[in-house]
């Protein structure tokens, strides 16, 4: 079939390359001039194949009030006129509750799980490098009310099959020497040890340059303005190049999809939730991660990259603004320098992505009530995580094969209820 594909970022670059490997005939358009220029380009660098929870849970709508008044929130919300905003939180809370938690973290953790696996499978397929580490993640906690709270998640980790340890402090600066520096700030911590690191930005163009050599063409510099659907079946995507006739296309525009396809009847319940990243060389050595260390108290990832430590994080709902705000910066520096004082923060490149966030933090893929249209897009925080696994299912159900796991939930029709 000749498919186009839409957006090439990590989500797009992914789909790609198991559509090519598929047997079909590949387009992919972007408005940028490039590959992972927008969302992927400095995201927090973890693969968290383990450390994958929804941001609605229990709890949560408390602790944002709270956070209102903290200098240094993980959740910033600047309330607006948006009618998608405010029907994407009220979603959001309606999942705050234990029960919605428990079934939105399975089904991520399943989709996670086996993107784990497809990752390795296309790192041993195609050997790109991408500053890869496979070291794990540390969930570090400050306080004992974070250790007693992670025992939800070790539920869910257990009830899936996923390896973790719970951890004391002398557990902590075992998988990370650099914390006994700071043993006194630190109560515990939960280790997925299966989980990676790595430059999402290295990895998608390296993906990308692959996917070209098996035939697939990449479109650049090219703004789409719609799509042509008749007869119930979408025909051909129109650009400020002209319209592209495809057997199938696949929506994979991150925040930007739910404006594509509103106008053919398609409610798609993602919205931007936007993050922001330091990236800083290292200095000293002894002093930096040597993988990802979730710090919860910020809900900052900090991560080695290389000889360079990237820290991301925060949510702030404020719709579709790239502004780099000082006050965010100041939260990024006070996280890593409080636990890895091993960069130099004079030097440091600041950033921001807009994350497509679902309201219950599974991304959307699949079949849409348009024939031959396809979504791929949602993954919030872990595009870079579940980017393999999710191609991978994806091409299985354009190809007209069955996927080797359930793929039902992961439609947008499951908004339909």
């Amino acid at each position: 079939m000749k498919i186009t594909i839409l957006g090439a970022g990590v989500i797009g670059v992914t789909s790609a390359y198991y559509l090519a490997r598929a047997g079909h005939e590949v387009t992919v358009i972007d408005r940028q001039a490039g590959p992972a220029l927008e969302t992927s380009f400095a995201n927090a660098g973890e693969v968290s194949f383990g450390y994958c929870s929804p941001w609605a849970a229990p709890g949560i709508p408390q602790k944002a009030m709270k956070w209102i008044f903290m200098e240094h929130a993980p959740l910033i919300l600047r309330p607006k006129l948006d009618a998608a905003m405010l029907s994407w939180m009220l979603k959001m809370l309606m999942n705050c509750t234990s029960e919605r938690y428990a079934l939105n973290k399975s089904r991520m953790l399943r989709l996670a799980d086996y993107s784990r696996l497809a990752l390795a499978e296309v790192r041993s397929d195609t050997g790109i490098a991408y500053d890869e580490r496979m070291q794990g993640t540390l969930q570090l906690f400050r306080t004992q009310a974070q250790l007693e709270a992670s025992a939800k998640d070790v539920k869910a980790l257990a009830a899936d099959g996923i390896p973790y340890e719970v951890l004391d402090p002398d557990g902590c600066i075992r998988a990370e020497p650099a914390l006994a520096h700071v043993r006194h700030k630190i109560v515990g911590g939960l280790l997925t040890p299966k989980d990676e690191t790595g430059d999402c930005f290295k990895f998608t163009n390296a993906l990308a340059a692959k996917a070209e050599s098996m035939g697939v063409r990449f479109q650049w510099g090219t703004g789409i303005m719609g799509l042509e659907v008749e007869g119930g079946a979408v025909k051909a995507v129109v650009t400020d190049r002209g319209r592209i006739l495809s057997d199938s296309i696949v929506v994979a525009l991150g925040s930007y999809s739910p404006m594509l396809v509103k106008p053919h009847g398609i409610s798609l319940p993602v919205y931007p939730v936007k993050g922001y990243s330091l990236t800083i060389p290292i200095t000293d050595a002894s002093r930096a991660p040597e993988s990802t260390v979730m710090d919860e108290t910020y809900k900052i990832a900090i991560t080695r990259l290389g000889d360079r430590i990237r820290v991301g994080g925060m949510a702030e709902i404020s719709g579709y603004t790239n502004d780099l705000g000082l006050a965010r910066r100041r939260t990024l520096e006070h996280s890593v320098t409080d636990l890895f004082p091993g960069g130099d923060i004079s030097r440091a490149d600041f950033w921001s992505g807009l994350r497509p966030m679902t309201p219950d933090g599974t991304p959307v893929i699949g079949v849409t009530n348009i024939r031959n249209l396809y979504l791929n897009t949602g993954h919030g925080t872990l595009g870079w995580t579940m980017s393999c696994g999710s191609a991978k299912v994806l091409a299985d159900i354009v190809s007209g094969r069955k996927a080797d796991i359930e793929t039902k939930d992961l439609a947008v029709s499951r908004y339909a209820a």
